[in-house]
């Protein structure tokens, strides 16, 4: 796997984590450390949502710029699926859609970290494009500065090495979405493409919209147990709603536009907790869809205004949640997702 610097200078695109020291390159992405607090509570705390570059659009089209510590206080919650209580604990994985990319996603991984005095670098992030191109227009904010902060998007994890370890060969390559190029005849799926170059938009506005759809997932360990848990973040497009694509020909898994990569695959098929969040944009995705990897869905009110969008699947024995799994008052334009895996 390559590793891009921060100035972007490599073309491929990869996971973006922390330096290492030299010492620690060819072992883990850090030292073992607070496994004993990690074994006393034996729950596997993960969340999903898009934070939408943290800016809500409003029903009066003006948007909202919302800090890090706000989004982060709207969406976790408690085993009672409260927020703001004491029982508030540390997540273990954010998998989150639309960061802008490194900056944002450590800025936002450090705030994370601070909220539980934690030090920084606490929570760590893999992105997939370290600064992606701008794309798009207004994205509908009467405020254009606000709306130019939503013009780079990428996908990320967020992950607590205080109770989860990283080997470096065991992040994946990105995949990339599918979808209907325009003008195309969808024909059952045969019309589909890989959203990538050269079959991207045509022009230069949208010339770099695709990378907000690039996926990536990684495999982790629970230091505490030894447990493999797989961890995949994703973005369809806004066309998979009407045509459902995964890739040249294809319609993805149950015609949802849902695949997941071959890298990817090979550390699920080595994982014994799974996990993958996304932004479908598409409504009525099964909760069984996911069922041939041994996932469920969780969740099925709406997280997008009046529509169900996004879905977050899980192997694992996840306890019960008194809201549904799905977090409402989220400060985004999406509803975050959540589930707590017994382990």
């Amino acid at each position: 796997m390559q590793l891009r610097n921060r100035s972007g200078l490599m073309a491929a695109a990869v996971a973006v984590l922390l330096v290492l020291p030299a010492s620690a390159a060819a072992a883990e992405l850090e030292p073992d450390e607070n496994v004993g607090a990690a074994a006393a509570d034996r729950v596997l705390r993960v969340y999903n949502n898009n934070i939408e570059n943290l800016v809500v659009n409003n029903s009066d089209g003006t948007c909202t710029r919302v800090t890090g510590p706000d989004q982060l206080t709207s969406m976790l919650v408690d085993d009672n699926g409260q927020k703001g209580t004491a029982g508030v604990v540390a997540p273990d994985l954010l998998l989150v859609q639309q960061v802008r990319g490194t900056g944002q996603a450590e800025a936002y991984a450090n705030q994370l970290g601070t909220k539980f005095g934690y030090p920084a670098g606490t929570y760590r992030a893999i992105v997939v494009w370290t600064d992606p191109e701008p794309w798009g227009g207004t994205h509908k904010c009467s405020d254009q500065s606000l709306g130019d902060l939503k013009k780079k998007q990428t996908n990320a994890i967020i992950w607590n090495s205080r109770t989860l370890s990283l080997a470096a060969d065991d992040i994946s390559k990105y995949w990339s979405a599918g979808w209907l190029k325009p003008n195309t005849a969808y024909n059952n799926g045969a019309g589909c493409t890989l959203y990538k170059p050269p079959n991207n938009d045509d022009g230069t506005t949208n010339a770099h919209k695709w990378k907000r759809t690039s996926a990536i997932a990684a495999r982790f360990t629970i230091k505490a147990t030894g447990t493999s848990v797989f961890a995949a973040t994703m973005h369809l497009p806004e066309q998979n709603r009407q045509n459902a694509c995964a890739g040249d020909g294809i319609t993805g898994i149950s015609n949802t536009g849902i695949h997941i990569g071959t890298d990817a695959t090979r550390l699920m098929n080595n994982s014994t907790i799974r996990i993958v969040g996304i932004d479908a944009n598409r409504t009525g995705i099964n909760a069984n869809t996911l069922s041939g990897f041994g996932m469920t869905g969780y969740g099925s009110r709406a997280t997008s205004g009046s529509s169900k969008i996004d879905y977050i699947f899980v192997r694992g024995d996840v306890q019960p949640s008194s809201i549904d799994y799905t977090v409402s008052g989220t400060k985004s334009n999406h509803m975050a997702l959540y589930g707590f895996i017994n382990y």
